[in-house]
């Protein structure tokens, strides 16, 4: 049976189509990162005194800051890119979702430089527990960035054709994917103290 799309709430959930997918797609996202999580406290329970604290010496806190600000900026374009289009200025859409885009790009750029350093340093995945957990959540939400990237520039680029016909639902799109980006925010959010402040 097909669900046809629709820009209206339905009567019965109170969310369009999209909006209630994405909202069990995210619900999904979280016992995935909640499971990983648990998986690390325990784990750090576990451990002998002090040892998750001394390989958490190994990261490095100045640039994992500066991704945690870039992230929250891009969060806040993302949100001006979908109040432009409800304010009909795509223009300025564009514009606001071209940033989020630059800020996706510089912190998946950062987090190369904290890779590489870690390479360098022999330090892998096989290091010990701690490493394995930090590559294993960092990189899963390194691929996640990635998807909404490739999202973002298809409606940002080709995708945005849909808004001289349906502009509606195009600012529909927008809202849904500004929803999965909030999301992988609010994980870098939990991320950042866990692994490199605790």
């Amino acid at each position: 049976m097909e669900i046809p799309y629709t820009v209206e709430e339905r009567p019965d959930t109170g969310l369009n189509n999209s909006k209630l997918g994405i909202w069990l797609f995210l619900a999904s996202e979280i016992m995935l990162f909640g499971g990983l999580f648990s998986a690390y406290v325990f784990l750090r329970m576990g451990a002998p005194d002090g040892a998750f604290h001394e390989w958490g010496q190994e990261l490095n806190i100045p640039l994992a800051t500066v991704n945690t600000l870039v992230l929250i900026t891009s969060s806040v374009t993302m949100v001006m890119s979908w109040a432009s289009l409800k304010m009909n200025e795509f223009s300025k859409y564009k514009l606001y979702m071209g940033v989020t885009l630059l800020c996706a790009v510089g912190f998946l750029v950062i987090k190369y430089f904290e890779y590489t350093a870690k390479f360098d340093h022999h330090i892998y995945p096989s290091t010990n527990t701690f490493m394995a957990i930090y590559f294993t959540l960092t990189g899963l939400h390194g691929l996640h960035i990635i998807g909404g990237m490739i999202v973002m520039f298809y409606f940002w680029f080709p995708g945005s054709k849909m808004w001289q016909t349906e502009p509606e639902h195009f600012a529909n799109r927008i809202e849904v994917l500004g929803l999965y980006w909030h999301f992988v925010d609010l994980v870098w959010i939990f991320l950042f103290p866990i692994l490199y402040l605790l």
